[in-house]
């Protein structure tokens, strides 16, 4: 692929995607976007019932073992993301902003936090939702309940100065994904607060890829790129 036009962004909606081969997916596209022979991507989708537990690895925030884990469904993946454990599952739009930073010798690791926080935030004000930010932690809250969490890795480029973005945020949508796959674990490792859903919020139901769609433009405010289709297949 020659001549990219490296301010272009694929976007790409996938239904349902096991966590293992989204793990892969971005990994390659990482490797791509490094070595420019791909665009910066912007990866939305949803996994089946899922446990990722990040660096601050704390197995105690864990609460079911290895053969109720077995008999609800739920997978489990140790993963290289900063953060503690959380969930994934249907029902929840997860977002891979798959980007470059850092290029011009500036690198603001905590202003794209914000930035991915911003995007959550103005989303759910188009709902007529306060979404705030709480000091001390990272996501998106409502009251005192977060209802998008936020956990990623800056890869160190190979081929230029900065970094390249992976993983991302987690967006609940359904109602009753907090009583669901979260009641199995200490979410982020914060026992005092809890978890909440856009239908929760509104008393409206939501389709997760309306809502991909929906949050697109916001994204773009807070990364201005011009974003085009990207057909993404899972690795086999």
């Amino acid at each position: 692929m020659d001549n990219l036009n490296l301010s272009k962004l694929e976007v790409s909606y996938l239904p349902l995607i096991e966590y293992g081969a989204a793990w892969e997916l971005q990994k390659e596209a990482v490797q791509g976007i490094d070595a420019g022979t791909a665009y910066e991507r912007l990866i939305l989708l949803q996994h089946p019932p899922t446990y990722t537990v990040g660096s601050q690895n704390h197995p105690e925030h864990l609460l079911l073992s290895g053969e109720q884990l077995k008999k609800q469904g739920i997978a489990l993946f140790e993963i290289d993301r900063g953060g503690d454990i959380t969930y994934h599952g249907p029902g929840q739009l997860v977002g891979y902003p798959l980007l470059k930073l850092g290029e011009d010798g500036k690198v603001d690791l905590h202003g794209y936090l914000r930035r991915l926080e911003a995007v959550i935030i103005a989303y759910l004000a188009s709902y007529g939702i306060s979404g705030t930010r709480k000091q001390g932690y990272t996501g998106v809250w409502v009251g005192d309940e977060k209802i998008c969490a936020i956990g990623v890795k800056f890869n160190k480029s190979k081929f230029r100065r900065g970094f390249i973005t992976s993983h991302g945020f987690a967006f609940n949508i359904s109602a009753g994904i907090s009583q669901s796959g979260f009641s199995g674990i200490i979410p982020c490792g914060i026992a005092e607060y809890g978890v909440t859903s856009l239908e929760e919020c509104t008393g409206r139901s939501f389709g997760i890829e309306t809502v991909a769609s929906e949050l697109v433009p916001y994204f773009l405010q807070q990364f201005p790129y011009e974003a085009v289709a990207g057909a993404v297949h899972a690795a086999e």
